[in-house]
């Protein structure tokens, strides 16, 4: 297996690491790390940060798989709908008979 810069025109891919610490949690970006595939990178990610037993579940990703938003935009994108105030909780009214609201 060849190693990145190896023969100077390949390179591994990068992978974004997610680690889930315990059963119940969401998984957390801990990283990024390059890999020639996904088994290698699940296991590279294995090594690198999850050394001390503090892992149950790892997500490897490939980097270019992952679509973002722009955080420049983030007025317009995540701001509410005027006149759709149906999709706030406030708009709701709690009923006397429904238990534990």
């Amino acid at each position: 297996m060849s190693t990145p810069g190896e023969t100077g025109t390949e390179a591994w891919p990068l992978w974004e690491v997610f680690v889930r610490a315990n059963r119940g949690l969401s998984h957390v970006h801990v990283g990024s790390l390059h890999a020639p595939d996904a088994d290698m990178a699940v296991r590279n990610a294995r090594d690198l940060y999850t050394r001390r037993n503090e892992g149950v579940s790892i997500w490897v990703v490939p980097a270019d798989a992952i679509t973002t938003s722009d955080p420049d935009a983030k007025g317009a994108f995540f701001e509410s709908p005027a006149g759709k105030n149906y999709r706030h909780a406030v708009y709701y009214t709690k009923s006397e008979g429904v238990k534990h609201l």
